[in-house]
């Protein structure tokens, strides 16, 4: 059988789905300048390192960097080199620091694209160092030192066995030396007070060796709130950036959450007793239910667990998941409330005067908010402040 040519690809309408996020870019700038204060920022001699890996933790890493980049950012920190090259890309020029591990295929992209490296292993160190060296050049590194975290990193009480290999020869300036908190929201766990005297010990150890940077940093947003003494040269807020705070110092800080997450209703139906919603049939209802299907699933990031334990706003009402979270779609009880196709669904956010938060999500689940903002799914299309949403421009049949 003959095959013929196959004819160029012409979309028929502009269809946009009707689950989207809105980005209140406004938002991100305010809480930055929130926390520079909380700080005393730059006349403090406090610098602010805003993190913005994994995708601006959901939010979209360009966007927001450039809006903290606008708003006075000094530094951005990502999770490794490919995030760093989208960033530069995207035509952000601020200092990007980059925290993961390096390995040598990565390393065109320090030099390349201008990123400040995190030295954490002797590995990496050497290297750096060689290809700094066959460059004819240095590059400025940070040096983190793993003080209990057990990751990443050099560790505390073996410094004087690693670091002179490591650092030996030219090629390198280390300019920052920094640690990560393991439990830094965990108010009685004693690692945190360990790993802060470990840190003063490695530097004070460091500089015997001859390593004395111009900046010391360790505070994660956790720290952040919960102890000055950890704030050191910098800190490096991540989760509060977009509006989210550990609950146990939440007062600390005034916060807008940056991120809303929308749908709405495609179909609305009823259940008999006895009658299940969605894979596995694993729960079955007890009374004649009204069901409304929302095109919103695992495949955007919603988790699997909210079945039976999360729930979303109708018409300003908290609403519970029931049934199965399907791959495209969920199954919400709307039992009693006049809803009909087209009504909007808000899964993070507000509407009407109810509230569901990523800490809300992450509580009903058993996990963090981090992960809730971070497993935004590729396929939502994110809309910004100023931009018209996806839902305002039905599609065209």
């Amino acid at each position: 059988m003959r095959v013929g040519p196959v004819p160029p690809w012409r979309p028929l309408a502009v269809v946009v789905r009707p689950t989207y996020a809105h980005i209140d870019l406004d938002a991100i700038q305010a809480n930055f300048q929130a926390v520079v204060s909380h700080v005393g920022g730059r006349s403090g001699g406090v610098e602010v390192i805003a993190v913005v890996k994994a995708n601006g933790y959901g939010h979209g890493a360009v966007p927001v960097a450039r809006a903290l980049e606008a708003a006075g950012a000094r530094m951005l920190a990502c999770a490794d080199i490919e995030e760093g090259v989208e960033l530069r890309r995207g035509g952000v020029r601020a200092p990007i620091l980059v925290f993961g591990a390096l390995s040598v295929s990565d390393l065109d992209g320090v030099f390349s694209y201008d990123l400040t490296p995190t030295i954490s292993s002797p590995f990496a160190a050497r290297a750096l160092r060689e290809e700094a060296s066959r460059r004819g050049t240095r590059v400025r590194c940070h040096l983190k030192i793993d003080t209990g975290m057990n990751r990443l990193g050099f560790r505390y009480d073996n410094l004087a066995g690693t670091i002179p290999v490591a650092l030996a020869g030219a090629g390198l300036e280390i300019d920052a030396v920094y640690t990560h908190f393991a439990t830094a929201e965990d108010p009685a766990h004693p690692l945190f007070d360990q790993q802060r005297e470990r840190f003063d010990e490695a530097l004070a150890r460091l500089s015997a060796l001859g390593v004395r940077p111009r900046v010391r940093h360790a505070s994660n947003s956790g720290a952040l709130l919960r102890d000055p003494t950890t704030w050191f040269d910098a800190v490096r807020p991540g989760l509060l950036l977009y509006g989210v705070a550990p609950p146990e110092w939440a007062e600390r800080l005034s916060l807008r959450p940056a991120m809303t997450l929308h749908s709405r209703v495609v179909a609305v139906k009823g259940m008999r007793v006895g009658e299940t919603a969605g894979y596995g049939a694993r729960e079955a209802v007890t009374r004649p239910t009204t069901i409304a299907i929302v095109p919103a699933g695992y495949a955007d990031g919603l988790d699997v667990r909210l079945a039976g334990r999360g729930s979303v706003l109708v018409r300003g009402r908290r609403v519970p998941v029931v049934g199965s979270v399907c791959m495209d779609s969920i199954t919400i009880d709307v039992t009693g409330l006049d809803v009909t196709p087209g009504d909007e669904v808000v899964l993070l956010g507000s509407q009407s005067g109810g509230v569901i938060g990523a800490g809300d999500v992450a509580a009903a689940i058993g996990t963090v908010p981090h992960e809730i903002l971070c497993r935004t799914g590729s396929r939502i299309v994110r809309t910004y402040d100023g931009e018209p949403s996806p839902s305002a421009s039905p599609a065209t049949p």
